[in-house]
């Protein structure tokens, strides 16, 4: 994953040194000396994470990170603070600035890397959601300004995991000045079965569970549909840092460090419950006021008329940050057999079937939408050409290796796709010349004999992957 990372502060030896550990990490680097230039950088660059020191000449960091927080164009960007206070007081002020997380000097290279890596993925997750707005401006509908700080944090559903009671108790007392619905277990099989029982805005659990693997089961966590965007936030001994950095490699989302200090537990625990919140409104308020205008009846899946509004603001974002992005075109092979052989109903059911297979072979923060009849699109942000030519290959294989299962034909049949993609070209492309080289791809994918991913090079068309030739369902006993 490649980011930009603002690093700010005053003395240039620190900056110096971050910068070169982040640049190993092949993360792009932008520096600033103070909190107007950081202030200017993050207008000019926009920056995907935040790295800032506190004590600064002038302007600290705490002013900085506040006046980013402040404004709904910057308050999505990611604030860590770095800084040699060790003080809980100054991380709970720091956090109820807005800041996402504290790094100590001397800053361990794991946990700093895990971090930025930790917080650059819910930045890419918020960005979409905020581009969808965008998009949902541009349709007529309003979008929601208001800042995350303003969101109310009360009476929130929180489950906390430890197998110490006495542990459990100062959480559920410290969570109780918020008047929080807390469900307390003892055991990971507890915890599993409160979570069949009832939603929860925030996951708290102790790392070193007696007998039993607490990031084995935030994974399973990250794993399911149900749970993906429940915030974790875990309880650590100061020597955690290794299984940490695991632990905000597979997507726990925040930690406090023993010994608790409840006023940090409260504000760090105040930080996700917000953040799950505004999240869950962006979700219900685009949901709520664009699936019938957005959305195809049949699949479920966007239309023609927002991949046409969306795909623009898509295209500018990524050239404006230099950004890779793979498109991919594909429709259902000889898709009229289908409909002339088994009939309408069955040339639905292969619809909304292959829309499944498809969504639930990609990313959330990819775009899969129905143009219209057999003919779909695929757009892959941040995804290097090369990796996006492996998932068409890998969609393609999907379909074809299962029987369709519809009511007219018991054993099923086979359905196949021929797919044409091509990646953003850096100076001045645009959605409509996308399209037309992902199409020129498609069609000699068709003229290949179908079944078969094609991408659009400079050079003309690469092959990239083709399997057993394209069934044409003329005769109905045909597999």
């Amino acid at each position: 994953m490649t980011a930009r990372v603002l690093v700010v502060d005053d003395l240039r030896p620190n900056v110096k040194l971050l910068e070169a550990k982040l640049t190993s990490e092949y993360f792009d680097v932008i520096t600033a000396s103070d909190g107007p230039s950081a202030l200017e950088a993050v207008e000019t660059h926009d920056p995907d994470i935040v790295l800032l020191d506190v004590m600064m000449p002038g302007m600290d960091g705490f002013e900085v990170c506040e006046i980013l927080k402040n404004d709904p164009d910057t308050m999505h960007i990611p604030v860590v603070m770095v800084t040699a206070l060790s003080d809980s007081a100054d991380r709970v002020r720091g956090l109820e600035c807005g800041a996402d997380d504290f790094l100590t000097k001397p800053v361990n290279d794991k946990a700093l890397f895990a971090r930025v890596r930790s917080l650059v993925r819910l930045k890419m997750l918020n960005d979409e959601w905020r581009l969808r707005e965008e998009t949902s401006d541009q349709l007529g509908v309003l979008r929601d300004r208001k800042l995350v700080n303003t969101v109310d944090v009360k009476n929130a559903s929180v489950l906390v995991i430890d197998d110490s009671q006495v542990e459990r108790v100062k959480v559920l007392e410290t969570l109780s000045k918020d008047d929080d619905n807390v469900v307390s277990s003892g055991t990971l099989a507890e915890a599993e079965e409160a979570i069949k029982d009832q939603v929860f805005e925030l996951v708290i659990i102790n790392l070193h569970m007696r007998n039993e693997d607490s990031l084995r089961f935030a994974s399973h966590l990250r794993a399911r549909e149900d749970t993906r965007n429940i915030p974790i936030l875990m309880i650590a001994e100061e020597d955690d840092t290794e299984r940490l950095a695991k632990g905000l490699d597979l997507g726990i989302n925040d930690y406090v460090v023993k010994p608790v200090d409840r006023n940090e537990l409260l504000a760090r625990s105040r930080t996700q419950i917000r953040r799950q919140r505004y999240q869950e409104r962006l979700r219900d308020n685009y949901e709520r006021s664009l699936a019938m205008a957005l959305t195809d009846a049949l699949t479920g899946l966007y239309n023609r008329r927002y991949v046409t509004a969306h795909l623009g603001g898509m295209v500018e974002k990524h050239l404006a940050t230099d950004k890779p992005m793979t498109l991919a075109v594909f429709d259902i092979d000889f898709f009229k057999g289908v409909n002339d052989t088994f009939g309408h109903q069955a040339g639905d059911e292969v619809l909304v079937e292959l829309s499944n297979r498809i969504v639930n072979g990609l990313r959330n923060v990819d775009m899969v939408a129905r143009m219209g009849g057999e003919e779909f699109v695929v757009v892959m942000p941040e995804t290097e050409f090369e990796i996006g030519s492996a998932v068409a290959d890998r969609l393609r294989n999907s379909i074809c290796e299962h029987l369709f299962k519809i009511a007219e034909r018991e054993k099923g049949i086979r359905v196949s796709i021929s797919m044409g993609l091509t990646q953003l070209e850096k100076d001045g492309d645009e959605p409509d010349k996308l399209f037309k080289r992902a199409d020129a791809a498609l069609y000699f994918a068709k003229a290949q004999g179908r079944n078969t991913v094609v991408a659009a090079v400079p050079t003309g068309f690469d092959m990239v992957g083709k399997g057993d030739p394209a069934i044409r369902y003329e005769n109905a006993d045909q597999d």
